[in-house]
C-alpha cells in the first residue's frame, strides 16, 4: 500500500486553503484520530492521552457518533476537540458534490465543530469552497505526518518510525481510533507519547483559528 508518510510540499500547494501544520516555535505537536468513535479504540486512546496530560483532535464519523455517542461524549468530557469526518466516511473524489455536502451537513447536526477532515484526504476544490461557505463555515484540516496505522501490512516499528522520523514542531499527525487500526495503534501510541514527552513536547488540540 502506497501513501506519503510525510506530506510533500507540492500536494500542500495543490490545496492551499487547507491547514497541513501549525506554525510554531514551541515544542508542540497536534495528534489527530480519525474514523471513531470506536468502543475499543477510543477509550484506550483517551486513557493513554490522560497519562501524559495530552490533548488531541478526534475527526469523528457521524454514524459512529450516533451509534457510540457515549464515547463521543467522553472525548469532549476529557478536554479534547471533535471534528467532522462526514457522516458515512465518503470519498470526495468518488461522490457527487451535493451528496457529499449533504453528508457533511448531516454529520454537523451531531458533531459540534468548526473543523473538517475529508476521509482519505480526498476532496475537490468545489467541495472545499462549499464547506467553507456561509452554510457550514468549516475549516479543512489535512496533515503533514501519516502514521500508517490503518495499513494492515505495517509493522509496529515502521508505524512508530513513520511518526518520529517525520514529525517536527507544529506537525499534525494522523492516527485512527478504529477497529482496523487498533492492533497497531495500541502498541505505537504509548511509545510516541513517551518519546515526545521525554523530549519536552506538549500535545494540544488544533486551534479553531488559523495560526
Amino acid at each position: 500500500m502506497f501513501y506519503f508518510k510525510k506530506t510533500p510540499w507540492i500536494l500542500k500547494r495543490f490545496y492551499p486553503g487547507c491547514i497541513w501544520n501549525i506554525k510554531t516555535d514551541q515544542n508542540i505537536l497536534y495528534l489527530t484520530f480519525d474514523d471513531g468513535p470506536n468502543p475499543q479504540a477510543t477509550p484506550f486512546v483517551l486513557e493513554e492521552l490522560k497519562k501524559y496530560n495530552a490533548k488531541a483532535t478526534f475527526f469523528c464519523v457521524g454514524k459512529n457518533v450516533k451509534e457510540f455517542f457515549q464515547f463521543y461524549q467522553q472525548i469532549i468530557n476529557n478536554g479534547h476537540k471533535p471534528g467532522n469526518h462526514t457522516y458515512h466516511h465518503l470519498d470526495g473524489w468518488k461522490t457527487n458534490d451535493k451528496k457529499y455536502i449533504d453528508d457533511i451537513s448531516e454529520a454537523a447536526k451531531i458533531i459540534d465543530s468548526q473543523l473538517f477532515r475529508p476521509p482519505y484526504g480526498r476532496i475537490t476544490h468545489f467541495q472545499l469552497k462549499a464547506i467553507a461557505g456561509e452554510k457550514l463555515k468549516l475549516k479543512t484540516i489535512m496533515w503533514d505526518v501519516l502514521s500508517g496505522d490503518f495499513d494492515t501490512s505495517i509493522t509496529v516499528e515502521n508505524c512508530y518510525l513513520n511518526v518520529i522520523n517525520n514529525a517536527k514542531r507544529g506537525s499534525v499527525i494522523v492516527f485512527h481510533d478504529s477497529a482496523k487500526s487498533f492492533p497497531v495503534l495500541q502498541q505505537v501510541l504509548p511509545k510516541v507519547l513517551k518519546y515526545y514527552s521525554e523530549k519536552g513536547f506538549q500535545f494540544r488540540v488544533l486551534p479553531t483559528e488559523n495560526s
